[in-house]
């Protein structure tokens, strides 16, 4: 996979490719290679000394592209850990640009060895790739601005014209269950703001964790009414992989445990959310 994750990621002209530093301390695990399972994608990751990871730079509090211009935030926060215990310092990590609509693409093609990008876990993309987690569980919810008070919930929105992003669930769930609404689909949640903030969308939804994050930066806009639905937030990587599965696993398991779960929540997204319980990880068989 490493061979292949390489390649990809040197022909990747429309990605955008960081060395990123994080808010952690840089600590990594005194491992190596011969830790691990021989030919396993961790003993070849340990082995690079380096790994890609895809991740959203459009999203407050779970990866946004920092002025520095190092991506920040949760989902970064729990790349980096992953890295770390693979022996992978933060100067070696590449930050490679995910989106919604790219999401399995890049895995599939070898673009990143995984992806964490508040990416939900659905039956629909287990088809394609693979999920270790949850490591965290958001839900479906809804942005307006502050003076609106005609939306307080998505049975309100048949007629609205409602912005989201393609490829992702909150945009299929509106589709699915909420016909009436006017869909607006862009390919990144950034690109909803203006049209919100101007009159040509009236409401924007996506997972309620994302859009507080562009709430505490704009107080023009607001979250209306409660999460509808649950989003649990997964790492993607490549569908036949299993044993880099049960790994990755492994470690969520640990740092639930040991705090740094916790601490890096309240580093980044806690420093607007609430603090969440560690979710259960979800070790499902790949049919």
């Amino acid at each position: 996979m490493l061979k292949k994750t390489r390649m990809a990621a040197l022909g990747a002209a429309a990605a955008i490719v960081l060395a990123a530093c994080s808010s952690g301390d840089g600590e990594t695990e005194d491992v190596e290679a011969g830790d691990f399972p021989e030919g396993s994608t961790m003993a070849e990751l340990a082995e690079a000394g380096s790994i890609t990871i895809g991740t959203k730079f459009d999203q407050p509090l779970f990866g946004l592209l920092a002025p520095s211009g190092d991506p920040e935030g949760f989902d970064v926060e729990i790349g980096t850990i992953i890295a770390g215990e693979l022996g992978i310092s933060e100067d070696n990590i590449e930050w490679v640009e995910t989106v919604s609509a790219n999401r399995e693409q890049f895995i599939e093609d070898g673009t990143v060895d995984i992806v964490v990008a508040t990416y939900t876990i659905n039956d629909e993309r287990k088809e394609r790739i693979s999920f270790a987690g949850p490591y965290y569980n958001a839900g479906q919810a809804l942005m307006v601005l502050a003076d609106n008070e005609d939306i307080t919930s998505p049975d309100d929105l048949a007629g609205k014209n409602v912005c989201s992003v393609e490829g992702s669930t909150p945009a299929q769930n509106i589709a699915d269950n909420y016909p009436e609404a006017e869909l607006s689909l862009f390919a990144a949640y950034t690109d909803c703001l203006e049209p919100l903030r101007n009159g040509q969308v009236d409401v924007v939804t996506t997972d309620n964790v994302i859009l507080a994050g562009y709430v505490a930066e704009d107080d023009a806009f607001k979250v209306a009414g409660e999460p509808f639905t649950e989003e649990p937030y997964g790492i993607g990587l490549e569908r036949e992989d299993t044993e880099f599965r049960n790994w990755i696993n492994d470690v969520l398991e640990e740092i639930f445990e040991d705090g740094r779960w916790l601490e890096a929540w309240n580093e980044t997204a806690g420093t607007v959310l609430p603090e969440p319980e560690a979710p259960t990880v979800d070790r499902y068989e790949v049919s």
